[in-house]
């Protein structure tokens, strides 16, 4: 078999996936209101800065929202009351210091799209709402951090338990070429259920014996291949697995509207994702980097009106390969 072949066309390593860890898998996979916290001290605007101050020292916070009417209206933090302590202005109202263009981010989000807008807004808090847009919580990134670490606690706890190997699948199957597909189907606009398919498949491949970093990597390229369906597509698409003893293709199709310059999509940074999906928090335009930087060959093709095909693949060395898969099938080659 002929050595896989990395983006720079040399063998394929942990570095050039970027050394995925188990903390930014788990940053595609906890949801925001996992992480969020709900009891939340809040201010209405009529609130006067000197009464947020005390409120601020005894709770121990560095932001509120404030609220009106049951509504979100903005948000008060450390900062604006450092502006207004400057001013000995302490008797002025929340109103008149409070950020006005509140940037939110949804329940059901994962939470790597909060550190998305944590980087790209330079915000040190979000309020967090639902499906009908009522707030139910505040994220923060020590409530990442808190989250995150949590995680990984419960992963070493029963590590043991969830894991097992699907090898037995294989064991009794006879066949020049065996190989395991997974199709999953993708509705437009579902944010909701985003993510569901790439966890769905990290968790299939764990099971089969692929290792960690293989199904991190495959992980956040079926996330981000999901996403795209999920924002851009008019009809939805299909995301379709083959795992084979050396190899895993991804593929993930859809019937319209395409892409029109196909090289600029390519471009970290561009987007055509439309208001209302960028107020959602998608739409950055890092999708296809971040796939090309966890996969050894990635091929976009896509015709206006008529849609789009994206194909992936990672190639496994003999230490990462299915052994069980290989020893059964007999074959070794790509």
């Amino acid at each position: 078999m002929d050595q896989p072949q990395g983006q720079k066309g040399r063998p394929v390593t942990d570095k050039d996936a970027g050394n995925i860890t188990r903390v930014e898998e788990l940053a595609y996979e906890l949801k925001i209101e996992e992480v969020m916290t709900r009891s939340m001290q809040f201010m209405t605007p009529s609130t006067r800065m000197e009464e947020a101050l005390d409120a601020f020292r005894q709770a121990r916070i560095s932001g509120a929202p404030v609220v009106e009417n049951g509504k979100l209206v903005g948000v008060i933090s450390i900062e604006d009351l450092i502006r207004c302590l400057r001013r000995g202005d302490v008797e002025a109202t929340v109103a008149k210091y409070m950020t006005h263009q509140v940037i939110t981010i949804n329940s059901y989000d994962p939470v790597v799209e909060a550190l998305k807008v944590f980087v790209q807004a330079g915000v040190g808090r979000l309020p967090v709402i639902n499906e009908e847009n009522a707030l139910v919580g505040i994220l923060t990134k020590g409530d990442v951090t808190r989250g995150l670490l949590s995680a990984l606690q419960r992963d070493y706890q029963f590590e043991e338990v969830r894991r097992y190997r699907a090898s037995h699948l294989f064991e009794d199957i006879v066949s020049d070429r065996t190989s395991l597909i997974l199709r999953y189907d993708i509705k437009p606009r579902d944010f909701i259920r985003g993510g569901t398919a790439s966890s769905a498949i990290k968790r299939a491949l764990l099971r089969l014996g692929a290792t960690p970093q293989i199904a991190r990597r495959c992980g956040i390229a079926v996330y981000e291949a999901e996403m795209n369906l999920i924002i851009h597509t008019t009809n939805g698409g299909v995301i379709r697995v083959e795992i084979e003893p050396h190899q895993i293709s991804l593929e993930a199709t859809d019937d319209g509207p395409g892409i029109r310059d196909v090289q600029l999509a390519m471009k970290a940074g561009y987007s055509t994702a439309t208001e209302e999906v960028r107020e959602k928090g998608f739409g950055a335009g890092m999708g296809l980097v971040n796939i090309a930087r966890c996969v050894d060959d990635m091929r976009l093709e896509s015709s206006l009106a008529k849609g789009t095909r994206l194909k992936m693949r990672i190639y496994l060395h003999d230490q990462e390969a299915f052994a069980e898969i290989a020893k059964s099938t007999g074959d070794q080659s790509t």
